[in-house]
């Protein structure tokens, strides 16, 4: 009993792990059931022995070999113990002396080089100071006997080199001054510093005034030497004014008044040459300043140039707006009441009233009108007046490019360097500048918007229409295409000069004033004078209803569509050829530049040439709005008064006689009888489609001959989308009046009617039709293709159908309803 508890409990210790840690291991002896079990429980246990074992044994193997490494260990830990003692001798002994003696070898050489410093310093003031006493005596003698003022200015900026410490320290007062020389150095140095400025002054203004740039330049290049920079870029800055100041008197009393009206441009030429005079000046004048003053210094001269820039350009300015009058021009502008444009716009009773019809008796009084009216500003001279303007404009703006790049390069470094230009500020808040906005800017807008509008005005006054034009294709058109009244060359002239004199200016405030008052004329006077006309005047509109309205009122109508239409395209191309192609423009150091320059270089500032593009694309985009809207009611009055009522009877015509429900006997005798009459099975076949043809040509063709090939193409879908409309009805009208043969010859027939609608290359417009054809493709199929047609669904069949399923029956029905 004993030895069976002490098995259990040794079977029960050995167990209990191997049931924790692997869950696949036979049951415990608590768990087991039957021998079966106690025998699988004690193989496993046998093999956990025999693996526990064998990792005893390996050990137990290797255990002699960890013996014999220690041993060795062991020896040689003994071997290594007189050595150890060796060195801790060493250590003590030798190397203590050798470390006492490098150290004081160490201390030795950092007194030495103590020492040889403090001689290299000593040394360096004495050469200093004696550099010093001989700048001091240099100076004194170079100014004294020979009066070398190279020499002298030579020896001072030596002196400036040396450092303050030295010149004002004790050792230099005391070993410097001599019996001649008697002042302390830095009292020396001054007083040779100012008498030499004062006498660089008095001979820089003498050579001045003399005309001598030689000495001019000589004595420019020594004031940076005596430490008086900022004297020297005055004096010159002041001499180089003077002469700007000489030129532009000269060039503005080279006349008198009455050769300054002849001459147009006379204030823009005389304002271009001081503007190169002062550019000439920086560009050749620069170089010298920045190497001898350093670099950015020319920017000061730059500056006292504007300033006198500011004084001679606001003269200029002022004298060109006292002689031409500017202010009484503006206010004859800004007093024009604009008669004839305003009447235009009265109500239609209002308008002829107050301005009668051509040919009128009245008529001649409102000419007299306009004519008194006109008399009070001169056009011609408003034109001359714009075109200087703009030069001047043009020339400031390159002047302003220059000044700005010559500031950039002075004053940027490679790594803030963009290139981006920037406007200086000594530009922005110059006189000049103001005056340019004040006598320049606001003119040209204020003028140049009357001028636009008073030629828009005038042009519709002087309209006139094409001759010639008719809508009978068996007469000659006199005129050429495209057919126009004369307004639209006329005002897309102007647009095209005043777009053009506008952006030749490369000033911002100008477009941004200019473009877009062009675009709000445009589209208030002259499309609003198109939509008065094609209302008031020539809307196409029978007198009895039914009829059709007389000729040269639908003929005036398609011409005022055709304005539209090229008006919209003569924008869009002036607009695109200012914003691909480069244009020329003037150069700064002449009067005309071959090279082009694109708006980007036009308009170097900022984001300005970006505002420019959008500005240009916004016009267009504007007004070929405006007139597209126009356009398309246009066309839908001529479709509804012109074409529509002529519509229905050829469809009547073309359907006439024509007996779907014969059979094949009637149609053979139908041949028989063509044939008699010298036809033939083609022309009982090509009834319908003959038939269409000529009433199509005599209603497409003579509007086709004086719309555009745009404006008839819109006209020629809207026709189309109401063909389609009408022709449907048609087919559904033959609902229970057709039998086979007849759906055959029906859908022959509209699908030839089809073919002479969309001829020429416009087969987008056969999707008007797409109904009707497949009405027609429905009424044909065999029963088999109807049977897989009826049974898919119309999402899954594969066919875009236009027609519901409901009318997909109906059109199977038009035929079965005949053979019941």
């Amino acid at each position: 009993m004993a030895n069976g508890s002490y098995e259990a409990h040794g079977l029960l210790g050995f167990a209990q792990p191997l049931n924790n840690s692997d869950c696949d291991s036979p049951r415990t002896i608590h768990q087991v059931n039957s021998i079966a079990d106690i025998k699988a429980t004690l193989t496993e246990l046998a093999k956990k022995e025999s693996k526990v074992t064998a990792r005893l044994e390996a050990l137990k193997a290797t255990q002699k070999d960890l013996s014999r490494d220690l041993g060795r260990l062991d020896i040689l830990r003994a071997s290594l113990g007189p050595y150890a003692v060796s060195t801790r001798s060493i250590g003590n002994g030798i190397l203590f002396d050798a470390a006492s003696t490098a150290r004081r070898i160490s201390t030795a050489v950092q007194r030495l080089d103590l020492e040889q410093a403090r001689v290299k310093s000593t040394l360096s003031v004495v050469e200093q100071v004696a550099e010093l006493k001989t700048c001091i005596l240099g100076v004194t003698g170079s100014m004294a006997g020979p009066q070398d003022w190279e020499t002298a200015a030579g020896y001072l900026n030596r002196a400036s080199r040396i450092p303050k410490e030295i010149i004002d320290g004790a050792f230099a007062e005391e070993i410097v001054p001599t019996a001649e020389i008697p002042d302390p150095p830095r009292v020396t140095l001054e007083l040779a510093s100012e008498s030499l400025r004062g006498l660089f002054l008095r001979e820089f203004e003498k050579a001045a005034q003399e005309g001598n740039s030689t000495k001019v330049t000589r004595f420019f290049k020594l004031f940076p030497l005596i430490g008086k920079p900022d004297v020297g870029l005055d004096v010159y800055g002041r001499y180089v004014c003077q002469g700007v100041a000489s030129r532009a008197r000269a060039n503005l009393n080279t006349g008198v008044d009455g050769i300054r009206w002849k001459e147009g441009f006379f204030y823009a030429n005389a304002l271009t040459k001081i503007f190169e005079h002062i550019a000439q000046i920086v560009e050749h004048h620069g170089a010298l300043v920045e190497r001898h003053y350093g670099a950015g210094r020319m920017v000061k001269v730059i500056e006292r140039l504007q300033l006198e820039a500011d004084i001679q350009g606001g003269i200029l300015l002022d004298t060109w707006s006292d002689e031409r009058n500017i202010d009484r021009r503006l206010t004859d502008i800004r007093s024009y009441a604009f008669t004839f444009l305003v009447q235009s716009f009265l109500p239609a009773q209002a308008a002829r009233t107050g301005t009668p019809r051509a040919g009128s008796p009245a008529n001649k009084g409102s000419i007299k009108d306009h004519m008194r009216e006109d008399e009070n500003v001169d056009m011609k001279a408003i034109d001359g007046y714009l075109s200087e303007i703009a030069l001047m404009l043009s020339r400031w703006s390159l002047y302003s490019r220059f000044i700005s790049s010559k500031c950039k390069e002075s004053v940027s470094t490679p790594k803030n360097d963009s290139s981006a230009l920037e406007a200086p500020p000594l530009l922005m808040n110059s006189t000049l500048s103001n005056k340019v906005a004040d006598r320049l800017i606001l003119p040209f807008n204020v003028m140049t918007t009357f001028y636009f509008r008073r030629s828009v005005e005038k042009a519709f006054q002087l309209d006139e229409q094409p001759a010639g034009l008719s809508l009978n294709p068996a007469k000659t058109l006199l005129a050429s295409p495209p057919f126009i009244t004369s307004a639209v060359d006329d005002v897309m002239y102007i647009v095209n000069q005043v777009i053009d004199r506008s952006l030749a200016t490369s000033q911002r405030a100008v477009v941004s004033s200019v473009i877009p008052m062009v675009a709000r004329v445009l589209s208030s006077d002259f499309i609003g004078m198109i939509q008065r006309k094609m209302r008031d005047e020539c809307y196409p509109k029978a007198a009895i209803q039914g009829a059709i309205p007389p000729e040269q009122v639908i003929i005036a109508f398609f011409v005022l569509i055709n304005n539209l239409e090229v008006a919209s395209d003569y924008v869009k191309r002036i607009v695109k050829s200012r914003m691909n192609i480069s244009e020329k423009g003037p150069s700064l150091h002449g009067n005309t530049d071959t090279s082009t320059t694109p708006i980007a270089s036009m308009y170097p500032f900022e984001h300005d040439s970006a505002f420019v593009m959008s500005t240009l694309k916004s016009l267009h985009q504007s007004f070929e709005i405006k007139a597209s809207e126009l356009i398309n009611d246009g066309i839908f009055v001529a479709f509804k008064n012109v074409v529509k009522p002529r519509l229905r009877p050829i469809l009547a015509d073309t359907f006439r006689d024509i007996d779907y429900q014969m059979s094949s006997h009637d149609l053979e005798i139908m041949i028989q009888e063509a044939g008699e009459e010298g036809g033939d099975q083609n022309s009982v076949d090509l009834a319908v489609q003959n038939q269409f043809r000529r009433s199509w040509d005599a209603l497409t063709m003579p509007v086709a001959r004086i719309l555009t090939e745009r404006n008839f193409d819109r006209l020629l879908s809207t026709i189309i989308a109401y063909l389609g409309e009408v022709l449907e009805k048609r087919i559904w009208s033959y609902y229970g009046r057709l039998n086979g043969i007849g759906a055959a010859r029906l859908e022959r027939d509209i699908a030839s009617i089809v073919s002479v609608a969309v001829r020429g290359g416009r087969y987008s417009l056969r999707e008007a039709f797409t109904r009707c054809t497949q009405i027609c493709v429905i009424m044909n199929m065999e029963d088999d293709e109807w049977d897989e047609v009826s049974t898919v669904r119309r999402e899954d069949d594969g066919f875009d159908w236009k027609i519901d399923t409901e009318e997909r029956l109906r059109a199977r029905a038009m035929v079965q309803n005949t053979q019941k």
